[in-house]
């Protein structure tokens, strides 16, 4: 009974060497006469079927890594590209606000040229009827008679005068019979107090002090009672 024989395997370059051995000593048995080819060919076929599963194996991978390259060339152009689109957006959106700055500050600057200029037009515009009612007072002293009149008239035109600059924020600071407060008074002399309650407070001022807003403009000078 003869061996069955096994099946020649690609894959297995040992077994297939082994196979082909036993199958060469077998055809000795039955015939010492045959000539048996090179043992050697069983294997050059295996390795030239090796060779060429490993040369198709190396151009899938070639193909593989051809593709692989492609689709991340596409994608690094097409971050490129997104990134040149917000480029170009933030460049635009920069020359725009530069723009606008640049105007702002031009449009700023004449604004303070011409705040400076005419920073007292509108005081000076309320200033001018006190200066009427004062030169009409003027000429009246030329030929009046009646003096109680012309103290009238100048009481007058100091009270208009006061109410204007009381319009423009003008305050008078007060200072009579208070306590000396460094913050708005300036003492410059002490002198005896005519009652025991003014010891220590202002009995006299020099000179009005005055407010502008919160903003003191102008110490009052005053007298303090000792």
């Amino acid at each position: 009974m003869s061996k069955k024989k096994k099946r020649y395997n690609p894959n297995n370059k040992d077994f297939n060497k082994r196979n082909n051995n036993m199958e060469q000593q077998e055809k000795k048995e039955e015939n010492p006469n045959l000539d048996i080819e090179d043992t050697d060919n069983t294997d050059k076929v295996a390795e030239e079927a090796d060779k060429t599963d490993s040369k198709s194996d190396n151009t899938d991978s070639k193909t593989n890594d051809t593709d692989n390259k492609v689709e991340k060339n596409e994608d690094e152009k097409s971050t490129t590209e997104d990134l040149q689109k917000k480029l170009d957006e933030l460049n635009d959106k920069y020359l725009r606000l530069a723009a606008e700055y640049d105007n702002y500050r031009k449009r700023t600057v004449k604004e303070k040229m011409d705040l400076t200029k005419y920073a007292g037009e509108d005081v000076l515009k309320g200033i001018l009827p006190v200066v009427d009612n004062v030169e009409r007072a003027v000429k009246s002293l030329e030929s009046a008679s009646d003096m109680e009149a012309v103290k009238q008239g100048v009481t007058l035109i100091y009270n208009s005068f006061k109410d204007f600059l009381e319009k423009r924020g003008l305050k008078e600071i007060e200072a009579i019979n208070l306590p000396l407060d460094t913050d708005v008074h300036e003492a410059i002399t002490k002198f005896p107090a005519p009652t025991p309650e003014l010891k220590g407070k202002i009995i006299d001022v020099v000179e009005k002090g005055y407010f502008l807003g919160e903003k003191v403009i102008r110490f009052a000078k005053v007298v303090v009672g000792e």
